[in-house]
């Protein structure tokens, strides 16, 4: 019982690494492509999640929706 629940875990934990990463590049790919080329917004966001864990996520919900707003993009 003890190995199938290992198994389980692992099995999760893989999917979720996964889809994590995921995100990961889905948020850097729109920020690189959307983001408005003026100012340094491109490359700080762009710094900022491709060298911080949490990144992706700022972006998400804090600078995107800002984004669209803007641009409707």
């Amino acid at each position: 019982m003890g190995a199938l629940i290992g198994i389980l875990f692992f099995l999760i934990a893989t999917a979720f690494s996964i889809l994590c990463f995921v995100f990961w590049v889905w948020m850097l790919i729109d920020c690189l492509k959307n983001e408005p080329s003026t100012g340094n917004d491109k490359i700080i966001w762009g710094l900022v999640i491709a060298f911080t864990g949490i990144g992706a996520l700022l972006y998400y919900f804090i600078r995107r929706p800002e984004r669209i707003k803007q641009t409707g993009q």
